[in-house]
């Protein structure tokens, strides 16, 4: 374990080699997120698209200890009392991560539940897993979701299956999910490392400039929020860029391409 996660603390950021690790630090409590958690995760959020160094975020949790192992157990519902917090407050975490100007990774080590749920659809690429469950029980505890937690269940489950998660509560097996297409992959605990490093590589040998704005236009398109003239902006500044003449010559000279993100 690394020193940084030697103690039960608020979600912790590490940064390296243009990728940035947030890891969820508190196992014994499931890593249930606490109005304070959240404040030091929309720090993060932050503080890494403010480094243009940073291409990829990787979002996981500590969970060493838990007999099962645990992503995390949702919002603590007793912040819902604390003033200028709730559900309003928590949706800025989802909302905030899918707006990201790096690619955004959950690695999803751990059954999750309730609003971390909609953490873990609002990254771009997910690895699972095998053996974790999902629940969504808002219905269960009286609570209609925000808005935006619905667009993304239906985005990225379908109807049938938001229709399932928030209209009988029922938990939701990594293998259910992988068939609906949640995963980049769903790997056994040796399979791990290896599997998100190769994620991560890949993603990282990619033109930046390219990747970037693509992200904004695929966003765009999946909130029905896009218009034809931004999408072909976007497509004209990178057919002009200096990445797209290097990874033309690349190609022809049978390379792989260095990019340099313009």
């Amino acid at each position: 374990m690394s020193p940084e996660l030697a103690s039960a603390s608020a979600p912790v950021l590490h940064i390296h080699n243009g990728v940035a690790t947030i890891t969820l630090n508190r196992p014994a409590q499931r890593n249930r997120l606490e109005n304070g958690d959240l404040k030091t995760l929309l720090a993060h959020f932050e503080t890494v698209e403010r480094d243009a160094k940073v291409r990829v975020l990787v979002l996981s949790a500590n969970t060493v200890g838990q007999p099962k192992p645990v992503f995390c157990a949702g919002y603590d519902i007793g912040g819902f009392d604390e003033e200028g917090h709730g559900a309003t407050f928590f949706e800025t975490i989802p909302d905030t991560l899918a707006t990201l100007r790096p690619v955004t990774i959950c690695a999803l080590n751990g059954s999750v539940y309730g609003g971390a749920t909609d953490v873990v659809l609002a990254c771009d690429l997910r690895i699972g897993l095998q053996g974790i469950e999902w629940r969504m029980p808002a219905t269960a505890l009286g609570l209609h979701y925000y808005p935006s937690g619905l667009q993304r269940y239906v985005s990225r489950f379908g109807l049938a299956g938001a229709k399932r998660a928030f209209l009988t509560a029922r938990p939701f097996s990594a293998d259910q999910l992988n068939a609906m297409g949640l995963f980049e992959a769903l790997v056994t605990q040796h399979e791990w490392d290896a599997t998100l490093a190769q994620l991560v590589a890949d993603i990282l040998s990619l033109a930046p400039l390219a990747v970037q704005e693509t992200k904004k236009s695929l966003n765009e398109i999946a909130s029905g929020e896009w218009d034809e003239q931004s999408l072909r902006a976007r497509e004209h500044l990178t057919s002009r860029s200096a990445d797209f003449a290097e990874g033309r010559v690349a190609f022809a000279e049978r390379r792989k391409p260095v990019f340099v993100g313009r």
